[in-house]
């Protein structure tokens, strides 16, 4: 892997902080009937994805944590 000077990671550093003041302004200046738009195009395209037998699991682990960690706070 290449090294960067300090300067070159200063730089790079400055233009995803760019990247990102573009990003936030975009997203303020977008309509909620456009956001709204694009949440239901989101939730609608969950078909397009097959299902995952580990994502299941995983939601289980979830709620154990916070069934214990609930039970360790309230008793």
């Amino acid at each position: 892997m290449a090294s960067i000077s300090p300067a070159e990671a200063h730089a790079y550093f400055k233009r995803w902080e760019l990247v990102k003041e573009v990003e936030l302004a975009e997203l303020r200046s977008t309509s909620t009937d456009t956001k709204l738009r694009q949440l239901s195009v989101l939730m609608a395209s969950r078909s397009l994805f097959g299902a995952d037998p580990e994502r299941e699991k995983g939601m289980q682990l979830v709620r154990d944590r916070w069934a214990r960690l609930w039970q360790a706070s309230n008793g």
